[in-house]
């Protein structure tokens, strides 16, 4: 089952792919979903063959339980499409369809996740550098940043960065060159933060420098997301590392059919060097994401790395995401504090002054917390857009407020354009973000498909002022269930660079007709607005 093999320019796998396969069936919404009416029938059948004489009584209570289950719903605060999928979910599984709702979203365990993220919060509010100067100034020079700095700093504790040099990385490979090269000037410590770590190429390469580092005595820590532990590795993967002397954990390991984390994940990618250099993006460590791998095609992603008073942000967003399993207070002694909670001494690293021009805010986005981040902060570029908003995005699964959003922009003159994959990693939502195409192209919104393969970038720019490159999709997954991170991007000059790198990407893209939705295959329209009914739940 185990294969060994030597680090480097050979490809490393743990797992066999057979297996892999098998887990990912497993382990997916589409097999709970199949056990949910498998349980249905069943517990039908059952009920006709031995209850018959109670029948009436069970049917009864079930549409009872499933009429106070609606009601709970519309009175929720949850978004209109949503609340709308679940009431479809409940009124079409009686019973089963009202316990797999609040299965799901009463979930214990990540609000218990999240309630340790809030106390965190407030325990190291002190190390928020609020810059109150800054903020006064920006409120007499420059008042769309100073809204959005406010809304971002008083909801989520994330404040606005002057000092910092921004590099856009227009692909996954040109990120992994310029990571490799910071990794080895390391002297203090480096913090990852993934999504998907798969072992190969890429994660081997920097394997080899971390475990150099950390004999030279640099501290390494790596976090991430233990849906991984199902699909790409061993679940004893962090005491593999730890065996190199890296600091490992899984976010929210999976629990069999028992728990669902899976529905909660750490989307997030972070990777911080000695708290002066930060990098975020689309870009994952495997393979594929530096195409040596290709699986979609081409794979075109992004990058910015951060240089500066914004690496300290990430930082500390790496630090309370770290402790967010524990509450930190119980750890602590008088006058002695463990080193993951000596925040001082991984903050208070001296910045280099860089004289830049613009400004960055690194932000997040989690569930649970009432607030929807990462949405107000793409509809707030949408909104205030004059000239332009151009989006790449992998997927496109919008809620009303979003696809209101884009129509109201491009019936207001705005020059809209959406870049979107050509070959699509999943069918499902590739048929879902079709059944919006004739709504927004109808609306004067331009929708092209990267016609060399998957485009995995999250990226907005507009009207050369503003901009956003993080790990946020426009898919309900992104905008509402995961914790998510970004930097927003203010008056920097690499506004520019992130606008060439979308134009060159159009040129290489087809641009979507009305044409072309008349010639879609029909089991692509038929599969699209089928699963629009639950498209908030996918």
């Amino acid at each position: 089952m185990f294969q060994k093999k030597p680090w480097g320019d050979e490809d490393v796998t743990l797992l066999e792919k057979g297996k892999r396969g098998i887990f990912r069936i497993v382990f997916s919404w589409t097999t709970l979903m199949i056990l949910i009416l498998l349980a249905e029938f069943a517990t039908v059948f059952l009920a006709l063959e031995f209850l018959s004489r109670y029948i009436p009584y069970l049917f009864g209570g079930i549409y009872l339980f499933t009429g106070g289950v609606v009601v709970h719903i519309l009175n929720s605060d949850d978004d209109p499409t949503i609340k709308l999928s679940w009431i479809i979910v409940v009124l079409l599984l009686p019973g089963f369809g009202s316990l797999f709702y609040w299965f799901v979203t009463k979930e214990v365990g990540h609000r218990r996740v999240n309630g340790a993220l809030e106390e965190i919060d407030r325990q190291t509010e002190q190390y928020v550098k609020k810059e109150p100067e800054l903020m006064e100034q920006l409120k007499q020079e420059d008042r769309p940043l100073y809204n959005m700095a406010t809304y971002l700093l008083g909801h989520g504790g994330y404040p606005v960065c002057g000092n910092t040099k921004v590099t856009y990385l227009s692909l996954g490979e040109e990120k992994f060159e310029l990571l490799l090269e910071k990794l080895e000037e390391a002297k203090s410590f480096i913090f990852l933060e993934y999504f998907i770590l798969d072992e190969g190429y890429m994660w081997g390469r920097i394997l080899n420098i971390l475990e150099k580092k950390v004999k030279e005595g640099v501290e390494v820590r790596v976090m991430y997301d233990g849906m991984c532990a199902v699909t790409l590795l061993p679940y004893s993967y962090p005491e593999k590392l730890k065996k190199l002397g890296i600091k490992s954990k899984m976010f929210a390991p999976i629990q069999p059919f028992v728990s669902t984390h899976y529905n909660n994940r750490d989307h997030r990618k972070i990777l911080v060097i000695d708290g002066t250099i930060a990098f975020t993006g689309g870009i994952n460590l495997a393979d594929e994401y530096i195409n040596r791998r290709q699986v979609y095609g081409h794979w075109k992603d992004t990058a910015v790395m951060l240089e500066g008073d914004a690496a300290r942000s990430f930082t500390l967003m790496f630090l309370r995401m770290w402790n967010g399993d524990r509450n930190i207070s119980r750890y602590r002694v008088p006058g002695q504090k463990p080193p993951e909670d000596d925040y001082e001494y991984y903050l208070n690293v001296e910045q280099k002054q860089w004289g830049t021009k613009g400004y960055v805010i690194p932000y997040g986005d989690r569930p649970y917390d009432g607030e929807q981040a990462a949405e107000m902060v793409y509809l707030d570029i949408i909104n205030q857009a004059q000239e332009y908003v151009h989006i790449m995005s992998p997927y496109l699964i919008l809620d009303n407020e979003m696809l209101t959003a884009l129509m109201y922009a491009a019936k207001r003159g705005v020059d809209v354009e959406i870049i979107l994959p050509h070959i699509p990693d999943k069918k499902y939502a590739f048929a879902l973000a079709k059944t919006h195409y004739r709504e927004l192209i109808g609306a004067g919104v331009k929708i092209f498909e990267y016609t060399p393969g998957f485009v995995h970038a999250k990226v907005f720019v507009a009207d050369d002022c503003r901009g956003v490159v993080g790990t946020i999709n426009l898919d309900y997954r992104s905008l509402y269930l995961h914790y998510e991170c970004a930097a927003y991007l203010h008056r920097v000059p690499q506004l520019a660079d992130i606008e060439t790198d979308f134009q060159k990407t159009r040129e290489l893209s087809h641009m979507v007709t009305e044409e072309d939705i008349r010639k879609e295959k029909l089991i692509t329209r038929f599969a699209g607005r089928v699963l629009k009914l639950i498209a908030p739940l996918m």
